[in-house]
């Protein structure tokens, strides 16, 4: 495995330090919960080793959100990152093929290279709109592709999968004879509601989550792989237990427990990151020194500097990162031109995401009149 650090881990917030970060408009996450507000006493936990799948009534709760899925399909592991993990050195080796949505998340595609896998971009064009085409798909599976990596909603863009385009991409696998991830950890921040768990739709479909994204929970490092496939999941499970043996029993008691009360914990959630996506389309309503595709899901969007207004985009960044002290996601975070940026407005405090959002139009400015 030949590692490399990603520049989207290298030059994170919690890397830089949130204390020196005025406005942080990076976060692709909601903001974090205290545990001080989940109302569970953890005192008479026993700090054992836990089931090597997870914990049974977690793993039912997240079963039972998809249709014909059984506790035994859900493996719960370490964080979605863990999972991808997983999955990626148990279904590929060294000159497999795989294709993946770009730009995405660095882990589904820098393990995949780290094994030596040969990657086809299903790449997303702003002038598209960021949409998926099943067509283009097709055209980059070859006989010997061993998966296809989807991400809905996706991150960075904030564009979605319709329920029509997961069934039409497990049936492409199927056909093809290879296995479908989909990585669904925003999945409860879809606008217009959530689409079917796609391991709930074949045997050839993975689902992927966590409790990081949507839940603001990060810190406990929870998430999961889901398959109907059980020589697969068994596979899944040995790579598990070489690796961790089993997850926190802190973590997955806290999981357990938020879960077992979404009803309850989601609403002012996904209300707050409403308002968030509310305020940012306002602003770029407002001005003209920005363009984005509107995203209809998650907690991100993935706007640009507008071509031909003479900004210098290095200085723009040390402008916005050292002046105003706001940073957002830059382009080559996803390998994407720096004029592009993640832009998350789930995670900041309102008034945050206000003045983070205010500093970009001077920054932009100044970096106009720096030439």
């Amino acid at each position: 495995m030949k590692y490399r650090r990603m520049p989207i881990e290298k030059e994170s917030p919690e890397q830089f330090g949130y204390d020196n970060i005025r406005c942080n408009l990076t976060e692709s996450s909601v903001s974090d919960m205290a545990l001080s507000t989940l109302g569970l006493d953890l005192s008479s936990l026993v700090l054992a080793y836990t089931d090597h799948l997870g914990k049974p009534a977690l793993r039912e709760l997240i079963a039972a959100d998809g249709k014909g899925l059984s506790p035994q399909d859900v493996l719960v592991t370490p964080s979605a990152a863990a999972a991808l993990f997983i999955i990626a050195t148990t279904l590929l080796e060294k000159g497999d093929h795989m294709v993946v949505m770009h730009p995405n998340y660095a882990t589904n595609i820098e393990t995949p290279l780290a094994i030596g896998c040969q990657i086809d971009y299903l790449r997303l064009s702003f002038e598209n709109g960021f949409r998926f085409d099943i067509d283009q798909l097709a055209g980059l599976v070859r006989p010997e592709t061993r998966l296809i990596s989807l991400t809905t909603p996706h991150n960075p863009t904030g564009a979605t999968l319709s329920e029509k385009d997961l069934y039409a991409a497990a049936a492409l696998a199927e056909a093809r004879g290879c296995y479908l991830l989909v990585d669904e950890t925003y999945r409860e921040m879809n606008f217009a509601g959530p689409t079917p768990l796609a391991a709930g739709i074949s045997p050839r479909c993975i689902s992927v989550a966590s409790m990081s994204k949507s839940f603001g929970l990060p810190g406990i490092r929870m998430g999961w792989v889901i398959t109907q496939d059980t020589g697969l999941q068994e596979r899944f499970l040995a790579a598990k237990e070489q690796i961790f043996i089993c997850n926190s029993v802190v973590d997955e008691e806290i999981a357990f427990h938020v879960l077992a009360h979404k009803d309850r914990f989601l609403p002012p959630i996904q209300a707050k990151n409403r308002q968030g996506f509310e305020i940012t389309r306002d602003w770029m309503n407002a001005q003209s020194g920005f363009e984005w595709v509107e995203p209809v899901g998650g907690v991100v969007s993935f706007p640009r500097i507008r071509a031909g207004l003479g900004v210098d985009v290095d200085a723009f960044y040390r402008i916005l990162n050292q002046q105003y002290s706001t940073f957002v996601g830059p382009g080559h975070w996803f390998d994407m031109q720096r004029s592009y940026m993640r832009l998350g407005y789930g995670w900041p405090r309102l008034e945050e995401l206000r003045e983070g959002l205010g500093n970009l139009s001077l920054a932009l400015e100044q970096a106009r009149t720096a030439r």
